[in-house]
């Protein structure tokens, strides 16, 4: 899957960090991971996110993909554990990542 990264530092952090390869972990319709990024909030951060959104949770260290409701998400939303950075958008079909069961592999790398 594509993606388009944000314009901002924790985008910028997170690109000069690549490639990269992690275990997944699944929330609800999130897949998120550890990096060896350790950032802050931003001016990006959202307590509210979109499917497709791409983010940094500095509380996990962790990279976000969304593409649904989580566990604490109310209807019609998509709510991560906490703020998140904003860091981009999958360019694909967020619902094809309902298909990555927790403990896959994924890869991201500069394209």
């Amino acid at each position: 899957m594509k993606a388009a990264l944000a314009e901002s530092a924790t985008a910028g952090e997170i690109y000069q960090a690549l490639p990269l390869e992690a275990a997944v972990q699944t929330w609800g319709d999130e897949i998120y991971f550890e990096i060896p990024v350790s950032l802050e909030l931003d001016e990006t951060a959202r307590d509210r996110v979109e499917a497709g959104d791409l983010g940094y949770w500095p509380t996990g260290r962790a990279f976000c993909i969304f593409f649904g409701p989580t566990p604490i998400s109310g209807p019609g939303e998509i709510r991560p554990a906490s703020a998140v950075n904003i860091i981009g958008r999958v360019l694909g079909d967020p619902l094809e990542f309902k298909k990555v069961p927790a403990g896959a592999t994924i890869r991201l790398r500069r394209a």
